[in-house]
């Protein structure tokens, strides 16, 4: 798999919201390249049937299976949050992780970040990461 869209955000403001976060990841994905306009409501869907809140202070939003024909390109967004987004159920995300995986990539994306968020002190390092090269390297190590 190869990855090279990924665009990183810090948020320092307080008080988004888990809408505003899941807003912002999927229009930087937009921006970026990746998907088009429709996979951001794909993404919604997506949290409403269940949670992308995966633990470790990590969030990782993504389309509906449907959202595929909506993705151009793989990529991710990375948005840090320090002071965190309520993602429900007293989880509260320091870092969301916006996903688009073209054909086969989805699931291969997906589980290598999820592999290195269960290590806490990784996501710490993590959140305060702003070289884009060493974000890559930390969440899916290629």
């Amino acid at each position: 798999m190869e990855l090279n869209e990924i665009t990183i955000k810090k948020v320092t403001q307080e008080g988004d919201s888990k809408k505003e976060a899941i807003d912002l990841a999927g229009h930087m994905l937009v921006e970026s390249g990746c998907v088009k306009e429709a996979y951001i409501s794909k993404m919604h869907e997506r949290e409403e049937v269940v949670t992308t809140y995966i633990g470790n202070h990590v969030a990782i939003p993504h389309g509906t299976d449907d959202a595929k024909k909506e993705i151009i390109k793989s990529g991710i967004s990375v948005i840090q949050y320090p002071n965190g987004v309520d993602f429900g159920n007293g989880n509260t995300a320091h870092i969301v992780i916006g996903i688009a995986g073209k054909d086969n990539d989805h699931l291969d994306i997906l589980s290598k970040i999820a592999i290195s968020c269960q290590d806490e002190a990784l996501v710490k390092e993590m959140s305060q990461i702003e070289d884009k090269q060493s974000l890559i390297n930390k969440l899916i190590g290629d």
